[in-house]
């Protein structure tokens, strides 16, 4: 099976490189975007499984990617998005915008991959656990 495609659109370089090692190490292949407009030109080039997208970025907001890619014609990619904002309407408006979960900065990045494997629909082993 090819391996899962995820786009970050992220313009902090240390979350992109902390997040991607740890995601290539699980076996997805990671695409990355340093802002807005980057972020909808990937997601358009290469058809992700799924995004984890931030919201506060140069050229476009999150909040403005997520309203483009709610009228796509090929659907809404699975969107996870991060954000340090503490604003709640932050995350209603998100919500209503169909992200799959919205994590607050800082986050342990294996909630993040847990997120990611429940959307992808995929087996989570615990610790210790093989698969069958």
């Amino acid at each position: 099976m090819a391996a899962r495609t995820i786009l970050l659109v992220d313009d902090d370089p240390e979350v992109i490189e902390s997040l991607r090692a740890v995601l290539e190490t699980k076996g997805y292949r990671v695409v990355v975007a340093r802002d807005g407009n980057a972020g909808l030109a990937a997601a358009e080039r290469e058809q992700p499984d799924l995004i984890v997208l931030d919201m506060m970025m140069p050229k476009k907001s999150g909040f403005l990617v997520l309203e483009k890619l709610r009228t796509r014609p090929g659907g809404m990619i699975p969107t996870i998005m991060v954000t340090a904002n503490e604003g709640s309407r932050h995350r209603a408006y998100a919500e209503f915008l169909g992200v799959k979960d919205y994590l607050r900065k800082p986050f342990a990045i294996e909630k993040l991959v847990r997120s990611i494997e429940k959307i992808l629909g995929e087996r989570i082993l615990e610790p210790g656990e093989e698969l069958a």
